[in-house]
């Protein structure tokens, strides 16, 4: 095991998805030489096809007591916004198991407060990088919650006290359907009730995650693609990745990351929750990010067109996509958006978001002082990316840790 705790001068990243690639350009901030691997190419995975919402103040762990209203029989529903489907996997039966144990109210709470140093300086260090990228978040103005009727409305209500009551803000005003309608032309008439939620942002996650890899490698950091790594190498001094020497590695394969983390004393599973979406055209593009709670279904403007996504499904990695969970998003979206042409559908996708059981990502040193992880933020690998690669990066190179990485060591 390397013990050495000469300066860092060489780490490898695997994975070019956000938080990889955010964790290489932090660490070149601290003058590391970054090496980035990647099985496919940049932002092939989950960072590619998902809403791109920046909403630090409504990120919240996925382990709450809601999931487990759906019941069994909802859960195990190819139509329901949270489908498991029928499987004897030991690793999907134990993970299913682990994450019910956390869906209190109690451990959501000891998870939420976990996430809030994480949350209060999400924005910042988004703000922090897109000085030198040439792609930048936008405001989200407006960012719309919408409902049926008002009752459907106090289920995110009560999530926003319960968020408060934890200690974090969230800011947000109510609006009538006629109100929303006017604000997002897109909204049908079946929208009564909305939220609009305030101070969040939008990006176009593709275009950002490849902006910042441009910008790691005009800074003098290297990209390999179409490499899987499959292995990592003690070799005294460091580690070996694909044959060549590091003084550290960051393991960043999102929900693959079980797979190379398991030596390193890491005993948390890493679960794919896949997410699906598609873009289609509609009359009236909406200026900022439409969100239909009771749905499941969150709407964003990309280019010219809006992206629709949403779903969670816990199902291997590697499965193929599921067009029945296609043909849901269609139907839920249906409702309550006007003018989308949701039968000429583009950029049908699946990704798999790496959700961890107790709803926290895994961020930090393993038991070998040259291995470090960075996954398992759930939904929330697009919003969490900067500061991740912020502290990560500090961590390594001070190899002090920062207050708000304790609660979330991949050792715990």
């Amino acid at each position: 095991m390397n013990t050495n705790s000469a300066p860092l001068k060489r780490v490898a990243v695997i994975g070019a998805g956000m938080v990889g690639l955010c964790t290489a350009w932090y660490l070149q901030e601290h003058d590391v030489d970054v090496t980035v691997f990647d099985r496919e190419d940049v932002a092939a995975g989950s960072s590619w096809g998902n809403a791109g919402w920046l909403t630090p103040s409504i990120a919240t762990p996925l382990p709450e007591p809601a999931v487990l209203k759906y019941g069994l029989r909802a859960l195990l529903s190819p139509s329901s916004p949270v489908y498991v489907p029928p499987s004897l996997n030991p690793k999907l039966l134990r993970f299913l198991a682990q994450f019910a144990r956390n869906s209190t109210a109690t451990r959501w709470e000891k998870a939420m407060k976990a996430l809030i140093p994480l949350n209060n300086e999400a924005l910042a260090a988004f703000e922090e990088m897109e000085l030198s990228l040439a792609e930048k978040s936008l405001p989200a103005v407006p960012f719309i919650a919408a409902y049926r009727n008002a009752t459907d409305r106090k289920v995110l209500l009560e999530e926003f006290e319960q968020i408060r009551a934890a200690g974090q803000s969230v800011n947000f005003e109510l609006l009538d359907g006629e109100r929303a309608r006017a604000e997002e032309p897109a909204l049908s008439s079946e929208v009564n009730a909305a939220i609009r939620i305030l101070d969040e942002r939008f990006l176009n996650p593709a275009a950002f995650v490849h902006s910042v890899a441009d910008s790691v490698q005009a800074r003098g950091g290297t990209i390999v693609r179409d490499t899987a790594v499959d292995r990592i190498d003690d070799d005294g001094a460091g580690v070996r990745v694909a044959g060549r020497h590091f003084d550290a590695v960051v393991i960043a394969t999102g929900a693959r990351l079980n797979n190379l983390v398991k030596p390193y004393g890491v005993k948390r599973l890493v679960q794919a929750g896949r997410g699906y979406s598609f873009t289609v055209k509609v009359d009236h593009l909406p200026r900022g990010p439409v969100y239909f709670p009771a749905q499941r279904v969150a709407c964003t403007p990309v280019g010219d067109r809006l992206r629709v996504a949403g779903m969670m499904e816990f199902r291997d990695v590697e499965a193929p996509a599921d067009p029945r969970r296609i043909s849901v998003l269609r139907d839920a979206a249906s409702e309550l958006l006007s003018g989308a042409h949701l039968d000429e559908r583009e950029d049908e996708w699946v990704g798999a978001r790496p959700c961890t059981a107790d709803g926290l990502p895994l961020i930090g040193r393993s038991t070998n002082p040259a291995v470090f992880i960075a996954g398992g933020h759930g939904m929330w690998g697009i919003t969490l990316g900067p500061i991740t690669g912020k502290l990560l990066a500090q961590q390594m190179t001070t190899r002090q840790t920062p207050a708000a990485l304790r609660a979330v060591d991949p050792l715990r």
